[in-house]
């Protein structure tokens, strides 16, 4: 029996879009800190492209948010998609010349996180103007399986086509998986939406004020379960990244080429969709909020394995486990949220979100940077797994109303 959300044909094409586009950006984001890594040898660089992700990030945010609920979210996918394709080509055709440089891919990876800041927020919010309200936990299950499908199939891919063909092929071909989000797109069809207007008067419906966006502000902050959800998302995230290090653990630590990296790149994903897959096929979670806190606890402890493990397979299994905790972390934070918040708010809310949970990473992967750069990788990555722990315990204390969710909590009214 098919999964819910997949009796839905406009959410199939967005699904089946997004699935290749996702396996073309998880080969480009795996040969990114490869490339890094061969421009320079000190951690503190490679992990420096997290803030170049950051920045765009929290500067736009907000403002993508409030573009998502004044605008038709599918025509804002058509910009964004269209951007990161030729952003992609851009760094294939630098790499094929041999003229690039870190801070091209800093500048190119900082223009590509601007177009996130628009793309996720609309993308997001889009979901739920597919799917009905009841399918929507298997919707967020689904789109965890194509991401996470995705990033085990582009890292492995990856590294083949590094090892056999140059970084240049890698990004060339993300630059062409973008076309498959374009044509579900158009295909798709018109999508109805509940779209916030200004209430200034006739004429007025192309400004963004900053009324709009104190909205969004307004209703995350008074809503404990949403904001509860959002602060560990960033606390677990910054104590526990450490992507930007595999590359050092890889040839450092474990000793093996491309094609061995590629397989630890996509491992976390192979234990998240395992998770994904089970998940998709519910309608109803209970208890999430205990669930959601066990979750990113397990996510820590696979995080400090990870950080002690000597052997390739052992380091494969502690990622797995990583992925299957952020997997369930993921699913029940997306539906959490958007169960939380009326239609005309959703993209002002998943903008504030997303500064929490790219942010958190991001600058995670500067702090595991700089503590790699004075103690070595593995210490960066043990430490940051044991914080993730004690931030888990932090929001479990802090709000209660996040720990008591059961997954029937009534949807709230929207702050006015």
């Amino acid at each position: 029996m098919p999964p819910p959300a997949f009796q839905h044909r406009q959410f199939v094409l967005l699904w089946g879009g997004l699935f290749i586009s996702i396996a073309g950006s998880q080969m480009q984001s795996t040969a990114l800190l490869w490339h890094l890594r061969q421009l320079s040898d000190w951690p503190i660089y490679v992990s420096g492209i997290g803030l170049a992700r950051f920045i765009p990030i929290v500067l736009l945010s907000m403002i993508g948010g409030v573009v998502a609920d004044r605008f038709n979210r599918r025509r804002i996918l058509f910009i964004t998609q269209s951007i990161m394709a030729l952003e992609a080509l851009t760094l294939s055709l630098l790499t094929l010349t041999g003229i690039i440089q870190i801070w091209h891919i800093y500048l190119l990876t900082g223009i590509q996180a601007a177009a996130i800041a628009f793309d996720l927020p609309a993308r997001q919010s889009l979901v739920p103007n597919l799917v009905p309200r009841a399918d929507l936990p298997s919707a967020f299950s689904l789109q965890s399986i194509a991401y996470n499908t995705g990033a085990i199939l582009g890292p492995m891919i990856s590294g083949l086509v590094i090892a056999s063909a140059g970084l240049n092929m890698v990004y060339l071909f993300n630059a062409f998986s973008f076309g498959a989000v374009l044509l579900a797109l158009v295909l798709m069809g018109p999508v109805s939406q509940a779209v916030t207007t200004p209430q200034s008067g006739p004429g007025r419906a192309s400004f963004i004020r900053w009324s709009d966006i104190r909205d969004g502000i307004r209703f995350t902050a008074r809503q404990p379960i949403i904001l509860g959800s959002m602060v560990l998302d960033f606390l677990a995230t910054f104590f526990s990244s450490a992507n930007t290090l595999l590359p050092f653990v890889a040839v450092d630590i474990l000793h093996v080429n491309e094609v061995g990296y590629g397989w630890l790149a996509s491992a976390q994903a192979i234990g998240a969709v395992g998770v994904g897959l089970v998940l998709s096929q519910r309608t109803r979670l209970r208890r999430q909020g205990q669930l959601l806190l066990a979750a990113v606890v397990f996510f820590g402890l696979a995080t400090v394995l990870f950080g002690l493990a000597r052997s390739f397979s052992l380091v494969m299994m502690a990622l797995m486990f990583i992925g299957a905790a952020d997997s369930i972390s993921t699913i029940i934070r997306n539906t959490i949220r958007q169960l939380q918040t009326p239609d005309h708010l959703r993209g002002r809310m998943i903008s504030i979100n997303q500064i929490f949970f790219q942010g958190g990473p991001q600058l995670g992967e500067m702090e595991a940077g700089a503590v790699a750069q004075a103690f070595g990788p593995a210490a960066a990555i043990i430490s940051g797994g044991v914080g993730c722990i004690l931030a888990a315990g932090l929001v479990a204390a802090g709000w209660p109303q996040l720990r008591r969710y059961d997954g029937e909590n009534p949807e709230p009214v929207p702050a006015g």
